[in-house]
């Protein structure tokens, strides 16, 4: 099990597209609305999983970059069929969650709920849920609009639906696609256990602590929880997430030490990580490092 933004972006109405263009030159069209939305998954750091007729399904590590890819999209959209009848148009839908990988193919109930926000988007439109809205950077907080909640199967409560708007200023709509298309950035964080290092590099988004043996680094305390901890990348930051009972401890080369119990803290410089208890009264600590 792993966690990742899931997005679907359909061309909205591609039946008239038909009508309007005939088959040829609506099929032509639509190709190019599918190769342009591959590129902008690309150019933002997802992969696409498939194309779906004309629909695309994508992965991206955080819910950013599946943003700042919608954003990019319904601006690349809006270019084409410029030289005919027709204005594309797209619905797109992402959320973020965990899934259930399988060969190159994701499953689970957070690509279920992005297919259905797909389905409610309007043409033009980009939705996400409240809980992914709740993930985003600052720089999104302008273009985020509440709309309504809608009954979501398997789910008890019924899920807030947030648009994200592009449209508006295009100049400022293409800076937040363009500043996000840039992470995750060349930033490295170097963690050392005992004798082994594991660096975490653009192609690596997090890494697990915890006396579990499938944790990435397995932590043989008793002090420790199983699933203790855990440092996620969010574009050229890293996060410790503590998810443990007895707290993770923090010390930042010349500062005092710091505890977590069930917060995040964004690592920096030069450090240290003990699981369950103070660094001076643990042996089982982790070293970090960061570099740009």
């Amino acid at each position: 099990m792993t966690e990742c933004a899931i997005l679907f972006a359909d061309v909205a109405g591609s039946t008239s597209l038909y009508e309007i263009l005939g088959d040829e030159r609506a099929f032509s069209l639509i190709e190019k609305c599918l190769a342009s939305m591959s590129a902008c998954t690309r150019d933002a750091g997802g992969r696409v999983v498939k194309t779906i007729g004309d629909a695309v399904m994508a992965v991206f590590p955080t819910a950013d970059e599946a943003a700042g890819a919608a954003t990019e999209m319904q601006l690349a959209a809006g270019g084409l069929g410029a030289d005919t009848k027709a204005k594309v148009g797209l619905r797109i839908g992402f959320c973020y969650g965990p899934v259930v990988e399988q060969g190159t193919d994701v499953f689970g109930d957070a690509v279920n709920l992005a297919s259905r926000l797909c389905d409610l988007a309007s043409k033009g439109e980009t939705i996400t849920s409240r809980d992914t809205a709740d993930r985003l950077s600052p720089i999104f907080l302008p273009t985020l609009r509440k709309l309504y909640s809608v009954p979501v199967k398997g789910k008890e409560q019924e899920v807030e639906l947030i648009e994200v708007r592009w449209e508006g200023s295009v100049e400022e709509a293409t800076a937040i696609a363009r500043a996000l298309s840039l992470v995750p950035g060349s930033s490295v964080l170097h963690l050392k256990y005992r004798d082994e290092e594991t660096p975490m590099t653009r192609d690596r988004r997090k890494v697990t602590f915890g006396r579990d043996h499938e944790a990435d680094i397995s932590i043989p305390s008793r002090m420790a929880s199983r699933a203790h901890a855990m440092i996620e990348r969010r574009r050229d930051k890293f996060v410790l997430i503590d998810h443990s009972a007895n707290g993770t401890y923090v010390t930042i080369e010349g500062q005092p030490e710091m505890t977590l119990r069930r917060e995040e803290f964004p690592l920096r410089g030069h450090g240290w990580v003990a699981f369950g208890a103070p660094r001076d009264q643990s042996t089982e600590v982790v070293e970090f490092r960061c570099e740009d």
